[in-house]
């Protein structure tokens, strides 16, 4: 597959060394300088993956991450200069899978590039014989492992490539506890460095969408002092 990584960013020189090492990898990149720009190239190009800057002219990247989660769930990876943990959340709340702080290493993004993409687009490629096999369903949640489509009693129901590796994770073994240090390496494939609270947030962010009511939910059980489960009673 040819990926097309989309690349939006203000500063020049930013965007011109990731567009160089992006296609050194093979990838066909598109660049914006702005928010609006890049949302343009989003509606005419079959964009894989988004790379954007937070701070840009005529819409953030704040903006432009909450404008792509209303209609796509293409990996989102953030780029910011702030580096602070409430900048992050902001930014995983809105529906990004992944955030780098600036001064960052061009091969790590280029490492989490090809990570996201690897996980998101070739999940699941072997076809299963029976469809049991690829249809994971806990109360009223039907998942898709093939699609990679959850649906609430029969409703579509839009989740982020995080937030559907996470889910997949929890309901292909209910009422098995994981720690935040084994969703974190079974989803990301990276090691668990600190708790930054990345897998609260997504969690939340999950609660929000398939539990009716996210205070007391009904399948993502928070077990104090060890981590998640899913269940349904």
């Amino acid at each position: 597959m040819n990926y097309k990584i989309l690349i939006a960013e203000d500063e020049q020189d930013i965007a011109e060394l990731l567009k160089l090492y992006l296609e050194n990898e093979g990838y066909c990149v598109f660049g914006a300088g702005n928010g609006v720009e890049a949302l343009k190239i989003l509606e005419r190009e079959d964009i894989s993956l988004a790379v954007l800057d937070i701070m840009m002219p005529r819409m953030d990247g704040y903006e432009l991450t909450r404008r792509i989660r209303e209609t796509s769930n293409i990996p989102i990876l953030i780029l910011s200069a702030r580096d602070k943990s409430n900048d992050k959340i902001l930014g995983l709340n809105l529906g990004a899978d992944d955030y780098m702080a600036k001064p960052f290493d061009p091969l790590e993004i280029v490492a989490r590039v090809n990570s996201n993409l690897r996980r998101f687009y070739q999940l699941n490629t072997e076809k299963p014989k029976r469809e049991e096999s690829y249809i994971l369903k806990v109360g009223d949640l039907s998942l898709d492992t093939q699609t990679l489509v959850l649906k609430k009693k029969g409703e579509e129901v839009l989740l982020t490539p995080m937030e559907y590796k996470i889910l997949a994770l929890l309901m292909k073994k209910p009422g098995t506890i994981y720690t935040k240090v084994q969703i974190y390496e079974s989803t990301s494939g990276e090691y668990f460095e600190s708790d930054d609270n990345t897998i609260m947030v997504h969690i939340s962010n999950l609660r929000d969408k398939i539990e009716d009511n996210p205070k007391n939910p009904r399948y993502i059980k928070t077990i104090r002092g060890v981590g998640y489960k899913i269940e349904d009673r």
